[in-house]
């Protein structure tokens, strides 16, 4: 009678050593994303301030703004400006876009695992595209 009877998988949590070795779904990558993300934008909100207050402040001002990507500031060169810059940028597209992504499916109750998955890559492709298109145009590629 219990040889019928299929056992159930039992589910346990992962070893440290099995990290590495782990393969996170895509929804799961977008949640730790989502989370990377949010923390960079508040780690870089000082230096959003300091962008937007230069820019609109005065002429003179925002000429100094646009130089920092070209020369730089102090010892950090233009280059690394614009990376992290760029930095910021899929910061805010990939919590944005992932923002949204959780809003339509709380909206539409699409909490199926197909529909999860579908919505996660789409996620992953659109902020990667759209950090690639912006930096190549902070970079001066066109």
């Amino acid at each position: 009678m219990t040889d019928s009877v299929k056992k159930r998988p039992v589910y346990t949590n992962i070893h440290v050593t099995q990290i590495v070795s782990y393969r996170l779904p895509p929804a799961g990558i977008v949640s730790i994303l989502h989370r990377i993300s949010g923390f960079v934008l508040f780690a870089l909100l000082p230096f959003v301030i300091w962008m937007l207050d230069n820019s609109l402040r005065t002429e003179i001002s925002f000429e100094g703004f646009t130089n920092v990507f070209v020369a730089g500031v102090g010892v950090i060169p233009g280059w690394f400006v614009k990376l992290v810059t760029l930095g910021l940028i899929w910061a805010y597209l990939a919590h944005f876009i992932a923002g949204v992504r959780h809003l339509w499916m709380d909206a539409t109750h699409s909490v199926s695992k197909a529909q999860g998955h579908s919505s996660a890559l789409i996620t992953l492709v659109l902020s990667t595209l759209l950090t690639l298109l912006l930096g190549a145009k902070l970079f001066g590629l066109y």
